[in-house]
């Protein structure tokens, strides 16, 4: 079964600006994630926009997709350790990235903390970087497209796309 949806593409061309200092406990770090943690993240921020690209992966190759080199992942906690979202890239071509998953858990939502992980995220992995793209769609979270805008990023393509359902 499948279903179309609008899908915009979005790029940043230049340097995000240095992210803004925010006051509270919450820290964000460049983790390695096991990959029992990154699915339990994975569902947790994934699973009310019906993310499925990571589940419809063998547990083989995500395992080797985690291990390996080509994702760079910011992890956004609270100071008791409890993972709150993360930002990840694939470094695949570089000097490009692709933003390939970026979200909050639910409860996390409305506190300004999604556009602080964003804009950290960006600074951080700018590194010798031309180029990050992303793309959006009509089930992601309503102000996933407003967000990414208001990070530097702009659309450079919008289209319908079949989606499979899992």
């Amino acid at each position: 079964m499948s279903e179309q949806v609008w899908v915009s593409y979005l790029e940043l061309t230049q340097a995000p600006p240095a992210a803004p200092a925010r006051e509270g406990s919450e820290r964000i770090a460049r983790e390695r994630l096991d990959t029992a943690s990154y699915l339990e993240l994975y569902r947790r921020v994934g699973a009310p926009w019906r993310w499925d690209r990571r589940l419809k992966m063998s547990a083989e190759s995500l395992d080797e997709l985690l291990r390996g080199e080509r994702l760079e992942t910011y992890v956004l906690r609270q100071a008791q350790g409890t993972a709150l979202g993360w930002c990840e890239f694939d470094r695949r071509e570089f000097p490009t990235l692709e933003l390939t998953h970026f979200g909050l858990v639910p409860a996390a939502q409305g506190r300004g903390l999604g556009p602080w992980l964003l804009a950290t995220s960006l600074a951080r992995a700018w590194r010798g970087v031309q180029r990050v793209w992303l793309h959006t769609d009509t089930w992601d979270h309503p102000a996933a497209l407003r967000c990414y805008e208001r990070a530097g990023f702009r659309v450079y393509e919008r289209r319908f796309e079949r989606v499979e359902l899992l």
